[in-house]
């Protein structure tokens, strides 16, 4: 059962704010002094469409604070002296989504505007048509709907940045700590994985120096733990990747090619467009994307090349790996720690990462890193 805080739909909220006005601006006008015939019908119009107009003061903050101005200047032309408080809630709302100056400029050209109407349109001396324009729209009640409505404004700004800020320190938590267990697990790993390699290769070395065969599981436990070793390795330098040590970059890619040239790949290397800065997470990103790419290459895809492209673009760094190797169209992409890794990293940016079998044969993988720029 839902125990929380009832709470009304901003819907429904703004049909009640907008009857209730228009209820109100049409009981105080009518109950007052009022013009008969034609012109009590019209300023009744005016009235009540200026109070329903609020209905989309969400949507259109902006047009409801125009609309609901010129209901203000006709019904006070029509003869109904009636305070406009449709045009007061617009204000509020205007000001609270932030359209600060083109509500200082409406309310300003409304203050000279009625009170033009009251002289041009009402009989009377002048001192009359400046009280009855101000009885349409009173200064003081104009500036308590500006302040307001910046006051609110404030208010969700600043629970918006805290709730940021929240949000940013628990996610820093989250990859502290996942990083301090991955490494936890990781040492732990090593070592044992060590020890089964150290033993199976003293079993193989016993083995052969009594002349005796090695039994093949004796092999493949000693190739599997050096495999494995040599993977925990590459590892760890990347869970240790902190400001202990050198931070890997885009000009550290050449060392990834040259690398892959000495495991047997023919890797080549393109950089396109124009080069510029980008930011040492956009940089890191990039290059921990061509090792898992090259690496997976490498190791399991039994390609003969890779080609590593990297594109320098005015708003954005895009990286593609493809290599040659067995993968079919139709073959799904193993979801492995090592792409799932690429593609938070590529995520956390705001960036698109595709990882999939290439149309012909062999394996793709494309990222699209966003860069802001200074200007």
């Amino acid at each position: 059962m839902d125990t929380g805080r009832f709470r009304v739909p901003a819907g429904a909220m703004d049909w009640a704010i907008a009857i209730s006005v228009a209820a109100l601006l049409l009981g105080t006008g009518l109950s007052g002094q009022h013009p008969a015939g034609e012109r009590e019908l019209l300023g009744a119009v005016l009235l009540a469409a200026g109070g329903l107009a609020l209905i989309a003061r969400r949507k259109a903050p902006i047009a409801v604070l125009a609309v609901t101005g010129l209901c203000a200047v006709g019904y006070e032309a029509a003869g109904f002296e009636v305070l406009a408080v449709s045009y007061l809630v617009a204000v509020y709302g205007a000001v609270r989504a932030g359209h600060r100056a083109l509500t200082v400029v409406a309310s300003v050209s409304l203050l000279v505007v009625l009170p033009l109407t009251a002289l041009v349109l009402r009989d009377g001396p002048a001192r009359e048509a400046f009280a009855q324009a101000r009885n349409v729209l009173e200064i003081a009640w104009l500036i308590a709907a500006f302040a307001a409505g910046e006051a609110l404004r404030q208010a969700e700004r600043r629970a918006d940045e805290a709730e940021r800020t929240r949000e940013e320190t628990a996610r820093r938590r989250a990859g502290e700590e996942r990083l301090h267990i991955a490494r936890e697990l990781h040492d732990s790993l090593t070592h044992q994985i060590s020890v089964i390699k150290v033993q199976s290769e003293v079993a193989v070395h016993v083995a052969r120096r009594r002349g005796e065969q090695v039994p093949e599981t004796l092999l493949a436990i000693r190739t599997a733990g050096r495999e494995a070793t040599r993977e925990l390795r590459a590892t760890l330098e990347a869970l240790r990747d902190d400001d202990t040590a050198p931070p890997r970059s885009l000009e550290h890619v050449p060392e990834l090619v040259a690398s892959a040239r000495s495991m047997g790949l023919c890797a080549t290397l393109t950089i396109e467009g124009q080069r510029h800065d980008v930011p040492a997470a956009v940089g890191r990103t990039a290059y921990r994307i061509v090792q898992e790419a090259l690496t997976n290459t490498a190791r399991h895809a039994c390609a003969t090349t890779a080609a590593v492209r990297i594109e320098y673009r005015p708003d954005a760094l895009a990286v593609q790996v493809d290599d040659d190797g067995k993968a079919a169209p139709d073959d799904a992409p193993a979801p492995g720690l090592g792409l799932l890794g690429m593609r938070e990293r590529v995520t956390a940016l705001g960036g698109r990462l595709r990882a999939q079998p290439r149309t012909e044969h062999g394996f793709t993988v494309q990222a699209e890193l966003p860069v802001e720029r200074a200007s």
